[in-house]
């Protein structure tokens, strides 16, 4: 059995001779990835280890099942944290070849992506256990907030918490969050490069080189370049690049430093998809075909079909990090991690929204297959400056054992939003190539002809949001059996935004406490039992994607929402602690949701539930075959709002079932094959009954073929959407994306 050495060891180097080895190289030797964690100092004499608490991993262990978190904030193993938590390994997105985030979490249940609506901007736009999660995303535990498409070129593990944590990270993460651990430079010399090719014109190359410079330094540089248009999607594709450089000095001793920059830039044709059938109106004319088809996709119209303006659709988006990580340990029980990051993103971009017009002249909607175009124009600056700082010490009081994590965040952050809608074309549902203009104005031949077609962008809206946090977390062990956890936090905010002209602005000021509490039974070493309970908050400064951060004049007065969370859990490492089972009852209320009336007016005065169970299995059956599995199912009901016919509603984006599959087999000693299912229940887009799309539920399939040449060497077959399956991917207010139809990858790796 090869043994993984305990929390506050887990990320130092252990020598032999005159060479050192990082323990994430040693316990991916046998077979287990763990967090990155090749920057920390050398481990004790063989005595001292031996009188720490182990995790023992057989040395066929399994790649699929990490057994640890990157924060510092959680210090337990997985399987002791009281909370559902996914973490999906390198391992899992290289098998599956994940190209975008957005492939990545298809690896997790109670999770469902979000269309742009109304101009805003896309990116990665989605929902956890029925709750926006957009604000919710974090690069090496810091916030992520800007819009933009991540790839996994350089990414060691994307973990997802669900349930509230603002006592954790802040604001929001009423449904969870989700923190992507970047590749950092450790004490090893590798270079590996892959290339893939596929249908859909898909050409993608990646680099990762890391490199010992000396007995403490190194250096890590990774590269990615990406094309490919989207399948089964006529005119829609993205190009992109990145690269991530990490510096590592003091790897292996008691003080590190990390200076760590990524920067990934895109050029897309961005995908607003089709106009969705409305319900609001009547049918006349050419439309009346169309009043059997309410609320669903249009019919006998190509789900290939593109409506936006070939040649003056596009996107472009640049997004910087740079990040400078500190650590110290100033004993074996007790030690420090700072971050400091900035990060800036620019996005430009000109996207058409498809929808069918309202032709009549008297009151009301009345729908011809007559369909607009609307140009929809956007530029946003982000930028972000953020500093945290954790102190952790393990100590006894008594018969109790601590695990303490104190620390403070400051985050400032700007926004710079100017949008317009520009004047519609207008065209027809089956046969978008025609195009007529309204009056005398025709539509723009190329992105160059816009400014002469369409109105300029206005003057920007400025918004700036300061944010001062504290926070303390503490496990409590009371014997062999019993476990008590803890946390409780403190965030400070004050938010300003300043409007085009003359019109005044406005501001916004919280000052909020956040906590959890959970009770850990521990049968036995390999499993627990466990319930909890957790608070988190959303302000009306939510880092939405409308101007000023989300904050309003109708909204800049209103309290933060507020959501309470009970769960009920337990989890177990299995056959030799290869697999990892869970499951997990849970309830999310919120009582205090924002809610808009007939008139516009917007108030605290909803009442959101969400309930259900969620199950995972990951890791190793046997030696050869290994699972990544989740299954939840959730019932969620909105219980109280003024909006008209949104009482008794399904919450936006909350599926009732969803389920992964992914699992392979070596079938040979150099060959493995793999399969993965994805299923997705329907979901609605709006919590409102007299606005509300829904989308039907469907299935994906995917497979993997993959064949060792040498121990350099191999190739990667991934076949995507097995069955061609045609589906609503997300669905906003009017229109709808369909999800990728059926696509191939072949990729070759080699190592030097």
């Amino acid at each position: 059995m090869q043994k993984t050495l305990a929390p506050s060891l887990t990320s130092r180097v252990l020598k032999s001779g005159s060479e050192a080895l990082s323990i994430t190289t040693l316990v991916c030797a046998a077979g287990n990835l763990s967090a990155q964690s090749a920057t920390s100092k050398p481990a004790p004499e063989a005595e001292e280890i031996a009188e720490l608490p182990e995790v023992l991993i057989e040395a066929t262990g399994s790649v699929y099942n990490p057994q640890r978190l990157q924060s510092p904030k959680y210090t337990e193993p997985l399987r002791d944290i009281p909370q559902t938590i996914t973490v999906i390994p390198k391992a899992v997105i290289e098998d599956r070849g994940a190209f975008s985030l957005r492939d990545v979490l298809k690896n997790t249940p109670g999770i469902s992506m979000q269309a742009g609506e109304g101009g805003a901007v896309s990116g990665d736009n989605l929902s956890i256990r029925g709750f926006s999660a957009r604000s919710d995303i974090y690069l090496d535990g810091v916030r992520d907030y800007a819009n933009y498409n991540r790839d996994p070129f350089n990414t060691e593990q994307v973990e997802i918490t669900k349930g509230p944590s603002s006592s954790t990270v802040g604001r929001g993460s009423t449904g969870g969050s989700i923190n992507t651990v970047s590749k950092m430079a450790n004490l090893t010399d590798s270079v590996l490069s892959t290339v893939s090719a596929g249908t859909s014109n898909l050409y993608r190359g990646t680099v990762d080189v890391n490199q010992k410079l000396s007995e403490h330094t190194a250096f890590r540089l990774n590269s990615m370049y990406h094309t490919a248009d989207t399948p089964g999607r006529d005119e829609v594709s993205m190009e992109r690049y990145g690269i991530a450089a990490s510096l590592g000095v003091g790897l292996g001793t008691d003080t590190r430093f990390m200076l760590n920059y990524q920067r990934l830039e895109e050029s897309n044709i961005p995908d607003y998809g089709l106009p969705w059938i409305p319900n609001n109106g009547t049918f006349s004319g050419s439309g009346a075909g169309l009043a059997n088809y309410q609320n669903q996709p249009p019919p006998g119209v190509s789900f290939n079909t593109f409506y936006g303006i070939p040649g003056v659709d596009y996107e472009k988006i640049q997004t910087d990090h740079y990040t400078a990580i500190f650590e110290h340990d100033f004993s074996e029980h007790t030690r420090i991690r700072n971050v400091t990051r900035f990060s800036r993103s620019h996005r430009d971009s000109v996207s058409t929204a498809p929808r069918l017009r309202d032709v009549g002249v008297a009151p009301g909607n009345q729908y011809t297959t007559v369909l607009n175009r609307q140009l929809q124009r956007r530029q946003q600056f982000t930028e972000m400056f953020g500093n945290q700082t954790n102190f952790v010490a393990d100590f006894e009081t008594g018969p109790i054992k601590h695990a303490l994590v104190t620390g403070m965040e400051f985050y400032l952050e700007h926004q710079q939003n100017a949008n317009v809608a520009g004047i519609s074309t207008v065209s027809d549902l089956y046969n978008p190539g025609v195009v007529n203009s309204p009056g005398s104005v025709s539509p723009p031949s190329s992105a160059q002809d816009i400014t002469s077609k369409y109105p300029g962008l206005p003057a920007p809206t400025e918004a700036y949001l300061y944010t001062c946090s504290a926070y303390v977390f503490d496990t409590m062990k009371l014997g062999r059996h019993w476990e008590f956890s803890g946390g409780l936090r403190y965030d400070h905010m004050y938010a300003t935004v300043s409007l085009p002209g003359n019109a005044p602005g406005y501001a916004n000021a919280d000052d909020l406490f956040s906590y959890k509490l959970a009770l850990i039974y521990k049968p036995v070493k390999q499993g627990s039992i466990y319930f909890g309970y957790g608070t988190s908050f959303n302000p009306t400064i939510d880092g939405a994607s409308g101007a000023g951060l989300g904050l309003t004049a109708a909204t800049s007065t209103l309290d933060p929402e507020q959501t309470a969370t009970y769960e009920l859990g337990t989890k177990w490492d299995v056959l030799k602690e290869r697999l990892s089972l869970t499951a997990a009852l849970f309830r999310s209320e919120k009582t205090n949701a924002r809610t808009t009336d007939a008139s516009g007016i917007t108030t605290l005065g909803g009442n959101q539930l969400v309930q259900g169970i969620e199950f995972s299995m990951t890791g190793s059956i046997t030696k050869n075959w290994q699972v990544f599995a989740g299954y939840a199912i959730m019932e969620s009901e909105t219980k109280a709002s003024t909006a008209v016919g949104a009482v008794g509603q399904s919450l936006s984006n909350a599926p009732p079932q969803t389920f992964n599959l992914w699992t392979t087999y070596n079938v040979l000693e150099k060959t493995q094959v793999g399969f993965g299912a994805q299923y997705m229940g329907e979901r609605t887009s709006s919590d409102s009954s007299a606005s509300s799309r829904t989308a039907p539920a469907y299935w994906t399939l995917d497979a993997m073929l993959s064949y060792k040449l040498s121990e350099k060497v191999s190739f990667r077959l991934n076949i995507y959407n097995l069955a061609d399956e045609r589906y609503v991917g997300s669905v906003g207010g009017g229109q709808f994306v369909p999800g990728p139809g059926r696509s191939a990858a072949l990729t070759a790796s080699i190592k030097f």
